[in-house]
């Protein structure tokens, strides 16, 4: 299987645990030029956008270290324009969050980081 496929099966995995806690998904695989949301999500008042990461074991780290400084303020750009395109409200609630996926076990890691302002 090629990492394509895996992370996209590691996304439907990620969206299928999160539905199945109150989240409703919204977007999937969210493009802009300044690159791109895996998921994009609803949590009560929070419109939440969610990186998931695929590790098969610690061998590379855990997954949720690979969403460093600068993947972080690429989410929060194309979060920006997300906004932006949809015309919503600059006081809207919004959160960062990863979900982890390491072999079989699933992170959910809430308000992972802040927005970064450009």
């Amino acid at each position: 299987m090629n990492r394509r496929r895996v992370g996209a099966d590691k996304e439907c995995l990620a969206a299928a645990f999160l539905e199945s806690r109150g989240v409703s998904i919204l977007e999937r695989n969210y493009r802009s030029r300044s690159g791109e949301i895996d998921l994009v999500g609803r949590d009560g008042e929070y419109l939440v956008f969610i990186e998931v990461k695929y590790r098969a074991g610690v061998r590379m780290g855990h997954p949720e270290e690979a969403v460093g400084y600068a993947k972080q303020k690429q989410i929060c750009r194309v979060a920006d324009y997300y906004r932006l395109v949809r015309q919503l409200p600059v006081q809207t609630a919004i959160r960062y969050d990863v979900v982890a996926i390491e072999g079989e076990e699933i992170r959910w890691v809430k308000n992972a980081f802040p927005h970064h302002y450009r």
